[in-house]
């Protein structure tokens, strides 16, 4: 399937490289994209394997962090890139995103994310005001933290971001024996399809704090940073039980457990930075 063939010597551990071998998966993935004309970001197409086959519909920007890659990538795609149908970015994809988006217009976001960047680059995916969509196949913890619904064991502050900006669905697992090297874990593939962007650090620390200790209550959780009795008294007037643990609450709850909590700062940054740092 690959030009290369000792994958498992050439996939470089510094950057959690595991090639995908699997074409009825890659066919899996390539089906799972929004069925419209957006442009796609690829981040890590590797060996190009997925890239070969983005490229069949859609115009498709590609970041690889690997220089011997990206080689590889100039050659085996010189044709498409001369075309315009592929243009390949070398370099650290988060160093290139900064604070603003990372495209000029809209995109799907699709890709093979290793597990040390997973978090961030969803994250960052959410806030982008062009990623209309992620698609992207990590570790299966990881898939289940941002696809999963109240009051199931995985459900997490990071299921409530992606709630706040649209849906999380875990689309289906991907054993390790499907990539070489194999992982030491299983993968998924997740799919976020986004409704709106949302970047509010202030809210990001709240959800830290009220998740810092998932098997606690909530109340107990919150009690860190906020008046006991101002919390009580919230949850009493949202007829919510007192002994509620983080995972069984709903993400419309969480909102309205932030705004009230603070609107009685007049600007509310400087001081909300301040009281919901975790490290505090």
């Amino acid at each position: 399937m690959n030009e290369i063939e000792n994958l498992s010597e050439f996939a470089n551990k510094r950057f959690g490289q595991n090639f995908l071998k699997n074409d009825a998966i890659i066919k899996q993935i390539i089906q799972a994209i929004p069925n419209d004309n957006v442009k796609i970001a690829e981040i890590g197409p590797g060996l190009g394997d997925l890239t070969k086959e983005l490229i069949v519909a859609r115009n498709v920007t590609a970041f690889e962090v690997d220089k011997r890659l990206c080689e590889h990538l100039q050659t085996t795609f010189n044709e498409s890139i001369h075309e315009g149908t592929l243009t390949i970015n070398c370099g650290d994809v988060l160093e290139r995103w900064g604070n603003d988006s990372l495209l000029d217009e809209n995109y799907h976001l699709v890709a093979n994310l290793p597990y040390y960047i997973a978090t961030n680059i969803i994250l960052k995916a959410l806030k982008d005001i062009h990623c209309q969509s992620v698609l992207v196949m990590v570790q299966k913890e990881v898939a289940e933290k941002f696809s999963a619904q109240p009051r199931e064991k995985a459900f997490s502050g990071l299921s409530v971001l992606t709630q706040t900006v649209g849906y999380g669905e875990l689309l289906f697992d991907v054993g390790a024996e499907n990539f070489v090297p194999p992982p030491k874990v299983t993968s998924a593939i997740l799919l976020i399809r986004k409704e709106r962007s949302e970047d509010n650090k202030d809210f990001e620390d709240f959800l830290k704090v009220a998740f810092k200790q998932p098997r606690k209550k909530l109340s107990k959780n919150l009690s860190t940073h906020y008046p006991k009795d101002k919390i009580e008294a919230l949850l009493n007037q949202l007829e919510i039980d007192l002994t509620i643990r983080p995972h069984e609450a709903e993400t419309s709850m969480y909102h309205h457990l932030y705004n009230e909590l603070n609107k009685d700062n007049v600007d509310g940054r400087e001081q909300n930075n301040k009281q919901f740092n975790p490290r505090n």
